[in-house]
């Protein structure tokens, strides 16, 4: 024990994230191998329940094999508390675990928690966290009642568990979906492409996700008083709504052309909402132009916001990078937003945020078309989607060689924990010197 502690001292709390998220993987990884998880009852081998743990636990919802043909109840259920846990953050549901327990949360379980939720400080932290699980249950228990209409007269009592499946699911940003034995494998939501109800509950389902709980909990505390929401939370409202809104615009006068108006205004709205890291589709994106892909790909990279369920980049990062543009564009020293000056240190950090991911999808997508000789283009759709915790696919992720299936494994790990909290992980205890080289002017552009 002694030994345990020892070594728990020594992580950084950044550390700790990592190892959270590894250890509940390799635990749904060993679950999911183990007979009863399958319909077959068979035992599952190690590189299908590994890809479908790691891609429940990061939110992303690329399989290797159909959740609802291939999984058992018991295979389903494990997966769903994999993404229960991979939404809400492993360290939030173990200090819920801790909290319940009547423990006391010390100084660096606080400091974990906060960089685990995005937090802007220690400081009511642990009120914070019984927040994210009051809105979460409540959020997904309407879901699901909103959802049972749908699933119910057409599946009956399997109905009530899809209802609730596809409720977290949404909700988590997830994109698994039980819809596999109904209407095909890999299906998704097609078969409600031309709903609007269901496009709706399941759009807001995801928005509500992955606007982040930072966010909602200063939306509600102040209510519709716009002004004095924190910077931060107008900067996301905003990048969220021109993210929905231009690409529903594009999509209805240029994709979808075949199908009539009032569906394509559904299917619009559902394909600009999804890739923001949920990963269900009402449509086939392989008939997509090649504009249409491109402008998914960049939504997947955006992702969603900071302490939500949503992985990616995040929004803020693309605010950040765009204030920082319109500075130079109007030779200002600083990125400002509502007035507010953005601080150097966090242009920098948007901007290694922007070339980690990028240049990880590349390089991967690089060495998947070489390996399986595909597409660049359809390679870089399925890293994308991995690396922005999505799981939207061209179809060839089930088709994919075992090298292809690590560097995907790798890339949704890498989109669900931050590029940041990686490097912080890694390099928490180098030289903090505060040595200053000698300036000298380089020019670029």
């Amino acid at each position: 024990m002694s030994i345990i502690l020892s070594v728990k001292e020594k992580l950084t709390s950044f550390q700790i994230i990592i190892l959270g998220f590894a250890s509940v993987i390799i635990l749904g990884t060993i679950l999911l191998m183990l007979p009863f998880s399958s319909k077959a009852g068979v035992a599952t081998s190690f590189m299908d329940a590994l890809f479908t743990s790691v891609s429940a636990v990061c939110v992303t919802g690329l399989v290797v094999v159909d959740t609802a043909s291939y999984w058992s109840f018991w295979g389903q259920l494990v997966i769903l508390i994999l993404i229960q846990i991979g939404g809400l953050g492993v360290i939030t549901v173990a200090s819920l675990v801790v909290m319940l327990a009547g423990r006391k949360i010390s100084l660096m379980q606080r400091q974990t928690m906060q960089n685990a939720i995005s937090a802007p400080q220690v400081g009511g932290i642990v009120k914070l966290t019984r927040f994210i699980f009051k809105i979460s249950f409540l959020v997904e228990a309407i879901g699901t009642l909103l959802l049972l209409p749908v699933f119910v007269p057409k599946y009956k009592l399997a109905g009530v568990w899809m209802s609730l499946f596809h409720a977290v699911s949404a909700f988590c940003n997830a994109g698994f979906d039980l819809m596999g034995n109904k209407t095909g494998e890999f299906s998704s939501l097609t078969s409600f492409s031309s709903s609007g109800y269901l496009t709706v509950v399941i759009a807001l389902l995801i928005v509500i996700g992955g606007i982040g709980f930072v966010t909602w909990s200063d939306v509600i505390s102040r209510k519709l008083v716009i002004r004095e929401y924190k910077m931060q939370t107008k900067v996301i409202l905003a990048t969220t709504a021109i993210l929905i809104v231009v690409p529903v615009i594009i999509f209805y006068f240029t994709e979808f052309q075949d199908i009539p108006a009032k569906e394509r205004f559904w299917v619009s709205l559902f394909q600009a909402v999804t890739p923001r890291t949920a990963g269900f589709n009402t449509a086939d994106f392989s008939k997509m132009s090649g504009t249409g892909k491109g402008i998914i790909m960049i939504l997947m990279l955006i992702g969603g916001s900071p302490g939500s369920t949503a992985g990616g980049m995040k929004t803020t990062t693309l605010a950040i990078l765009f204030a920082n543009a319109v500075a130079v564009f109007g030779s200002r020293p600083n990125a400002n937003f509502f007035g507010r000056r953005i601080e150097d240190s966090i242009v920098k950090n948007a901007s290694t945020i922007l070339f980690m991911y990028v240049t990880c999808a590349l390089m991967s997508a690089s060495v998947m078309s070489l390996v399986e000789g595909l597409p660049i283009g359809d390679c870089l759709f399925e890293t994308f989607s991995a690396i922005g915790t999505v799981g939207l696919t061209l179809g060839i992720t089930p088709t994919l060689s075992l090298l292809s299936r690590i560097m995907l494994v790798m890339l949704m790990f890498f989109g669900r924990v931050g590029g940041l909290t990686i490097i912080y992980a890694a390099f928490s205890h180098k030289d903090k010197s505060i040595l200053k080289y000698p300036t000298e002017n380089i020019i670029v552009g």
